[in-house]
């Protein structure tokens, strides 16, 4: 095999998909989030935050004050993936995660996520 095919067998491939959370060790807040990527998502809020580029500006002063391993990096749950390969998950995944906001609670001092600007980061 190829490069070109290994390339067009991994875009093919479905990744992991579903709900993420980031938690603040010190504290015990926490972020949640969806993705279509899960792995993907969770190097790219790494990066962000190693970086001091992340979006959550509380959470950045967070990473920034205590450092990564102040913070954990979890999936919390799955989607799983359907047969049809052109299946959108996009709303599916929306659910899961207002679930998990609601099971959970992640605002104001439980956490970093904000009622009015929930997260749509499929």
């Amino acid at each position: 095999m190829n490069k070109k095919e290994m390339m067009n067998k991994y875009k093919q491939t479905v990744q992991p998909m579903g709900i993420y959370q980031i938690k603040n060790l010190k504290n015990g807040k926490i972020s949640l989030g969806s993705a279509k990527d899960l792995q993907g998502r969770i190097n790219s809020n790494k990066f962000q935050l190693k970086n001091g580029l992340h979006i959550n500006k509380e959470m950045q002063k967070d990473f920034s004050d205590i450092g990564e391993q102040g913070f954990s990096f979890d999936i919390l749950d799955y989607l799983k993936p359907k047969e049809d390969s052109n299946y959108d998950y996009t709303e599916e995944l929306k659910i899961l995660l207002d679930m998990w906001l609601e099971k959970l609670q992640p605002y104001n001092e439980k956490g970093y996520n904000s009622k009015s600007n929930k997260p749509t980061n499929c």
